[in-house]
């Protein structure tokens, strides 16, 4: 396909044979509309572990169930790291049809949590992309992978960190089929059963069935949603299955004209890996009775933002999450998070609308059932460039 560069009110775009460029990052192709849209995001991190750095992961951004802990703290020096990992794209097609309604694609990536990403700084420091969303949106009707029924993104904070008040949130992206009338959402999403010593099983038959109500006024939102699911072990001689329920309250409060506060609070019994990036997992099997029992998990967050003036606002956010390990330690006698918690205070100043750089300080301790624990502190500095 023949292609030329050029320059389009300051931004440089593509152009290629049978495509109009209808903005600096949108096109059309015959009926559909193109837009492109991302950032690019450079962090800077230096983090100082209790006892270790634990899971690399943690190094890229905050996972509550990779804090090491031990017995008495450890003689370790922090740890630096740069990265642009978060940077992401995102295309936007927008197809006419029948009359006045449109066909909404969405296919966006980023480079983050990808296959060797965590030994390959020696020379190129090279990520893979990953799939983050990708989906298709037409008239009440969404099909694909996107933000889980049982997440309010809108809740979220603005944080540095990737996402800020971890702890206390929902989180997940999935494949589903939702139905969406109003503020009401029902969906039917991907399934995955997480089980204590054994991962990920992959075993479950039906779908998660989740469904939201979002209330919308002047002041803000509030958004409360149910989840009914199945959890399931089969593997050799083992067929085990329970069902896991759970629900989330969540929302956004306005301030006068320009502060605001968000909260997300969860309770449920085998949550797992929709619970603070999976702090818990869903479900623990006892080999004795031959029994699958879910794991009960509670958290919440809250997060206040201030704007200082136009340009310039500071976020202040706590979160926290609780487990029942003691009745996963029972069966199991090992020793496993009971609790988790992090605060974070940040700085954040927009340049223009296409630049903002900011700084970010966070504690945050993990708990475990036999008493132990371990802490980690970090400052991080970001520059972010949005198109």
């Amino acid at each position: 396909m023949k292609h030329t560069l050029k320059k389009v009110t300051g931004a440089v775009t593509l152009a290629l044979t049978g495509l109009t460029m209808a903005s600096a990052n949108a096109a059309s192709l015959g009926s559909t509309e193109v837009k492109y849209t991302g950032y690019i995001k450079v962090d800077g991190i230096y983090s100082d572990y209790s006892n270790g750095e634990g899971h690399p992961l943690n190094r890229d951004f905050y996972v509550p169930s990779t804090i090491e802990v031990g017995s008495a703290d450890d003689d370790i020096s922090g740890r630096f790291d740069g990265h642009a990992k978060q940077s992401r794209f995102r295309l936007t097609t927008t197809t006419p049809v029948d009359g006045d309604d449109s066909i909404t694609g969405v296919l966006e990536f980023d480079f983050m949590v990808t296959k060797g990403d965590y030994d390959n700084e020696r020379i190129s420091n090279s990520y893979l992309p990953r799939m983050r969303h990708a989906f298709l949106k037409y008239k009440n009707w969404l099909v694909g992978q996107t933000w889980t029924t049982f997440m309010d993104v809108n809740a979220l904070p603005e944080s540095l960190d990737f996402i800020g008040t971890t702890d206390g949130i929902t989180f997940g992206r999935q494949v589903m089929v939702r139905y969406t009338q109003g503020g009401l959402e029902v969906a039917l999403e991907n399934p995955e059963t997480t089980v204590v010593g054994v991962g990920a099983t992959d075993d479950n038959s039906v779908p998660d069935i989740i469904a939201a109500y979002t209330m919308k006024q002047d002041w803000g939102h509030v958004k409360v949603a149910g989840m009914f699911r199945q959890l399931a072990y089969n593997v050799g001689d083992i067929d085990a299955s329970d069902t896991a329920a759970g629900v989330s309250i969540t929302g956004k409060v306005k301030l006068g004209d320009t502060d605001d506060i968000r909260f997300t609070f969860f309770t449920g019994t085998g949550l797992g890996r929709y619970a603070a990036l999976n702090a818990a997992q869903g479900a623990v099997y006892d080999a004795q009775t031959g029994e699958l029992s879910s794991i009960d998990s509670t958290g919440y967050g809250i997060a206040y933002r201030h704007m200082w003036n136009d340009k310039a606002r500071t976020n202040i956010m706590f979160s926290a999450f609780d487990a029942d390990s003691e009745a996963v330690t029972k069966i199991t006698m090992g020793d496993y998070t009971d609790k988790t918690y992090s605060a974070r205070v940040n700085y954040i100043y927009s340049m223009s609308s296409a630049i903002t750089v900011g700084a970010e300080y966070a504690y945050a301790k993990r708990e475990t059932e036999a008493g132990l624990d371990g802490d980690m502190s970090r400052v991080q500095f970001s520059a972010k460039y949005a198109f």
